[in-house]
């Protein structure tokens, strides 16, 4: 019997449907990689198999007592609550059944052996789920996601965002439910820790669908793929390489017979055009009745629109236009100490660093959205700051992009604001949707166009290409490498920025 079995899946946003009379079933050990253009509804998908939402119509049934471990990044913790005591709850169940077990012991010092009994069935049930190695499990998952570095006894309120998430998936990692539903795990994770989650998940026995735009982590951990286009769930067995194979294979046979068809469709409504009324017309009505029940082929939609990204810039001389000295940054403590670097204008800057360590924290500080906590920064006069932020939030979740771009620009018509939105790969469809329907790489979209209406000089990025497909990644690497300002960027992917950066800051090494 499959884990999860999933009938007739429709749902659509207004008259833009993701899914239509969609079929999927997911067995027992297997490894699925889900993928799609942005907004083709991965995540969407994913919500639908937490109950997170509810679709139109269809049936998502799960095998009964399946345990589902779903990624959830903004999952409440208490703030005082250490990362060792956090890790450990995902063993609590055995750490009560130590506590009666301790208690049977304790109370069989009378002699009682029936209390003596059930304290040894519990331990060999402890011992049989080895929870005498939970200390060791704890450091093995910590240590591969590059936790220990911040100790196991560092508060959660003392934690960046991407630090945060890390602990959150090496909870769920140690827990290992029948099922895991990661959502980009990759995003907040080095090269080296996305390496070793990869080879983590290929050696599970139990069954997990990963949600990534990143293509070569898919291909180490997948036996599955999960194709999510024209409103339909195609699985292929294989890696994703493989996938892309066949799918393009499929795809140019499915053209074929569609074409052929076409023209069987064309001749025969010529034919009877010509003689529904003459000599010939019990043959043009017979043909029609053919036509009628013929099951016709539907055109492929091209659903592949790459954006472009041109962020328009003001001038600004070749001199220091930002120092750092001596920094600290952080919320309640700080997460990063002694920052020390400069900048000239013109200069495309990364900063690296683990994830985790504070690159985002020292961004919204840079921007003055938190305050410094330690040293001092400071820009020139010249500068105008552009910034990217990571995080997918918005004031109001119920209006549509068209209306959030014309609400920072009113001056702008309707037909302008579409036309910006379209150039940045947004579906006049997807325009009129509520942003919190859109996933991710289409809000990011969003946010881009924003900021290419506000001319500036000075770009602060975090990680813009989290969300993003491909086509719209090497759209970004153009825009920036040909921006004629200033580029500071946080980014977890060497291969976007590796040929364009001219600079490179380790806050590791307090430079």
């Amino acid at each position: 019997m499959s884990l999860l079995e999933v009938t007739g899946l429709t749902h659509s946003f207004g008259d833009n449907y993701l899914f239509k009379n969609a079929d999927f079933s997911l067995n027992k050990g297997e490894h699925i990689g889900i993928v799609g253009q942005n907004g083709a509804g991965k995540s969407t998908f994913i919500k639908f198999c937490t109950e997170q939402l509810i679709p139109d119509s269809g049936r998502i049934v799960w095998q009964p007592n399946t345990k589902i471990g779903y990624l959830d990044q903004y999952a409440q913790i208490e703030k005082s609550t250490t990362m060792r005591v956090f890790l450990q709850s995902a063993f609590s169940e055995l750490y009560e059944m130590e506590n009666r077990m301790n208690q049977l012991y304790c109370q069989s010092v009378d002699g009682n052996m029936s209390k003596l009994d059930m304290a040894a069935r519990y331990q060999e049930e402890l011992e049989r789920n080895e929870f005498y190695l939970i200390d060791t499990k704890i450091e093995q998952v910590t240590t591969g996601l590059g936790l220990m570095a911040i100790g196991l006894d560092r508060p959660i309120e003392q934690m960046s965002g991407g630090q945060r998430a890390k602990v959150i998936l090496a909870k769920l990692l140690l827990e290992k439910p029948d099922i895991l539903l990661l959502d980009e795990p990759t995003n907040f994770l080095d090269k080296e820790h996305v390496v070793w989650l990869a080879e983590y998940l290929s050696s599970l026995q139990n069954a997990f669908m990963v949600v990534s735009h990143d293509y070569e982590f898919l291909e180490k951990i997948s036996t599955r793929i999960c194709d999510i286009d024209n409103q339909k769930i195609t699985k292929y067995f294989g890696t994703y390489y493989e996938f892309r194979r066949k799918k393009a294979l499929l795809r140019e046979d499915y053209i074929r017979q569609y074409v052929a068809q076409q023209k069987t469709i064309k001749k025969t409504e010529e034919f009877i055009r010509k003689n529904i009324a003459g000599r010939k017309s019990k043959m043009a009505r017979g043909r029609q009745k053919q036509l009628d029940r013929m099951d016709k082929m539907e055109a492929i939609e091209q659903k592949e629109i790459k954006p472009h990204f041109k962020f328009p810039a003001t001038p600004l001389t070749t001199t220091e236009h930002l120092r750092v000295k001596h920094l600290d940054v952080g919320y309640h403590y700080p997460v990063l100490s002694d920052i020390n670097f400069s900048v000239k204008g013109g200069e495309k800057v990364v900063i690296t660093g683990f994830n985790g360590i504070g690159k985002s924290t020292m961004f919204k500080t840079l921007v003055n959205q938190i305050p410094s906590l330690g040293g001092n920064f400071h820009f020139s006069e010249q500068v105008k700051i552009g910034y990217f932020e990571q995080d997918l939030t918005w004031s109001d979740t119920t209006k549509t992009p068209i209306q959030i771009v014309s609400d920072a620009y009113p001056s702008l018509v309707i037909k302008d604001v579409r036309k910006r939105l379209a150039g940045c790969g947004i579906s006049s469809k997807h325009a009129m949707q509520e942003i919190s329907t859109l996933s991710g790489g289409e809000q990011a979209k969003v946010k881009i166009c924003l900021l290419m209406m506000k001319p500036c000089n000075f770009l602060i990025m975090d990680e813009p290409t989290n969300h993003l497909d491909t086509l719209a990644k090497e759209a970004l690497r153009t825009a920036l490498s040909e921006f004629e300002g200033t580029v500071i960027l946080v980014s977890h992917e060497e291969a976007f920025y590796r040929d364009w950066v001219q600079k490179v800051i380790n806050v590791e090494k307090k430079i």
